[in-house]
């Protein structure tokens, strides 16, 4: 099989790192520091697929990637759920009781709130979970711990200090996979659209309509703010059926009529 470039977001030893390796077989892995250079790797043709989470199952949804989502011309090619069990992560030798300072993403931290809350520790934001032991590794802080997987942990010879401190074992991310296409008919798939409405009364509903008289499933709707204009926002459909199949197709015409501005962002395969 050839080998496919694949974007991530984080360094080696990620949540999407593993998701990456989950979807794809065989795969050169580009990490990202920012969640706008994985978007800008598959627009500009440097990787040809892209790996970013889009919402958590405890923490929601990811404002940032749906803005990129709307501002960078890339479709969804796939999904995937991980189950997201978080550690406790040192330095070799270092014990819980020394630990004064926690690095991690903020949504690890937030996932990881009763446990950290325990601790008589100050807790710092970080760009990614894996960054943070990558860094405490390199700057050899004996006074701090990462949030952060297991494999990063065995990635940079570090030491598990506790295991499995989420708060709720329910814990899943839900991944995009991106390239410039989107999937083909599978029998299992879903659509993903946004869609700008006027801002009169009854506009949501007229446009919520087109799926209800086509018998269609709405399964996520996510509003974010336009940026164009003060208190007017735009809104992250996702629906079951691919946009080739007839009753979609007709849908999207039909609402496109309706609402001054709609992007599709692809079809392709419900995650499993």
């Amino acid at each position: 099989m050839t080998e496919v470039k694949v974007s991530y977001y984080g360094d080696e030893g990620s949540y999407s790192e593993e998701a990456s390796l989950m979807f794809f077989s065989n795969a050169l892995l580009i990490p990202c520091r920012r969640f706008k250079d994985v978007f800008e790797n598959v627009e500009r043709g440097v990787s040809e697929f892209g790996v970013i989470p889009i919402e958590n199952s405890l923490e929601g949804s990811v404002g940032e990637v749906y803005d990129l989502l709307r501002e960078f011309n890339v479709m969804i090619y796939g999904e995937l759920q991980l189950r997201i069990s978080h550690c406790l992560i040192a330095l070799p030798g270092v014990s819980l009781g020394s630990i004064r300072y926690v690095y991690s993403h903020p949504q690890a931290l937030a996932q990881c709130s009763r446990f950290l809350s325990s601790l008589d520790v100050e807790l710092i934001p970080y760009y990614s979970t894996s960054s943070a032991v990558r860094m405490i590794k390199e700057k050899q802080l004996c006074d701090s711990a990462a949030v952060g997987s297991l494999r990063a942990a065995e990635i940079y010879g570090m030491n598990v200090v506790v295991r499995e401190i989420e708060d709720n074992p329910n814990n899943f991310t839900r991944f995009l996979v991106l390239a410039l296409r989107d999937c083909e008919v599978s029998g299992r798939d879903k659509t993903s659209i946004i869609v700008g409405l006027p801002h009169i009364p009854g506009s949501l509903y007229r446009a919520l309509e087109e799926f209800a008289i086509r018998g269609i499933n709405l399964t996520k709707i996510e509003s974010r703010p336009s940026k164009e204009k003060v208190w007017e926002y735009v809104f992250f459909i996702d629906f079951e059926g691919h946009r080739l199949d007839v009753n979609c197709l007709e849908a999207l015409k039909s609402l496109s009529m309706k609402v001054p501005y709609i992007k599709v962002l692809g079809s392709y395969p419900r995650a499993v």
